[in-house]
């Protein structure tokens, strides 16, 4: 890595795209693929990116391959399916897989990057758009402690990554940040919805809360999109709820039984069947007020 700063750049959406650019401004040159390829050429104005045609045009002859795509499915599909961006990697190389999912997923993932001499890091992000943007997202690694050793430089332009294990713990950390930010979204909200039928001024409440035991990211800045109704997508309903089915899964098959975040997760699915998918996941009070018989707005 530190001799060829040539980085493939898979999925340029809303985390992807932001994460891309720091890259090619910090000087590595990134050759950028995406679906929908305007996403992609949007990030040619920065200098040293480069548009590829296919996910195997972005990952081959470079040094690292940076992946955020939606789901582990759609992962699946461009690394491991037929014309497989995983089989253009030159060996020696490293895979980071930045995106939420499932933790056999990643487990397989490295296997099969082991099989093609590729070094592999599961590195799923917190942190939002913002994050994205800032270079401060909280990144949780899976993988071998060499190969984190040699992508830590990259990582550290994108935000503070901390490895966390073998390949598969980086998902694990990740599904009980999300588990956290569920519960807490839902938890900010019935807060705020008692404040708002109490008579009390929830945005005062808000303030009030701040800098005690119940501050935090979520009531600080979730707490204020639900006082303004404000649900541009930094982090879209849909996915958090992909991220707490998954973490719902795996602690069926630990034989776990988390009572809170089995709710929490109903309560997204829930938001996300009523039409509210693609509405930020602090979008939940939106359901609490459906479930309350309350006007939504």
């Amino acid at each position: 890595m530190h001799d060829d700063k040539t980085i493939g750049m898979i999925g340029t959406g809303i985390m992807g795209g932001p994460m891309a650019r720091r890259l090619a401004r910090a000087g590595w040159r990134v050759k950028a693929w995406n679906r929908s390829r305007d996403k992609a050429a949007a990030l040619c104005e920065v200098g040293n990116v480069t548009l590829a045609d296919s996910p195997v045009a972005a990952a081959e002859d470079t040094a690292v391959v940076i992946v955020m795509l939606s789901s582990g499915p759609v992962c699946n599909e461009v690394l491991l399916g037929e014309a497989g961006a995983l089989a253009a990697m030159r060996p020696g190389s490293t895979l980071i897989v930045m995106s939420s999912i499932p933790v056999e997923t990643a487990r397989t993932q490295a296997e099969a990057a082991r099989q093609c001499g590729v070094s592999y890091l599961d590195a799923p992000v917190s942190g939002g758009e913002r994050g994205a943007i800032d270079g401060t997202l909280a990144i949780m690694a899976g993988g071998e402690a060499a190969a984190f050793e040699r992508a830590e430089p990259l990582l550290a332009e994108l935000g503070r990554p901390v490895h966390v294990g073998p390949a598969g713990s980086g998902q694990l950390a990740k599904l009980a940040n999300q588990m956290i930010v569920a519960n807490s979204i839902a938890t900010v909200s019935e807060a705020l919805l008692l404040a708002e039928r109490g008579g009390a001024d929830p945005a005062r409440v808000r303030e009030a809360l701040q800098g005690g035991f119940a501050d935090s990211t979520i009531l600080r800045v979730h707490g204020q999109r639900m006082i303004e109704s404000d649900y541009a997508p930094g982090g879209p309903a849909k996915w958090q709820l992909k991220d707490t089915q998954t973490a719902m899964e795996l602690a069926e098959q630990l034989s776990l039984e988390l009572p809170i975040s089995q709710l929490v997760n109903r309560l997204f699915h829930d938001l996300v069947a009523h039409g509210d998918g693609e509405l930020d996941h602090s979008a939940l009070i939106r359901e609490l007020r459906r479930l309350n018989r309350l006007p939504v707005e």
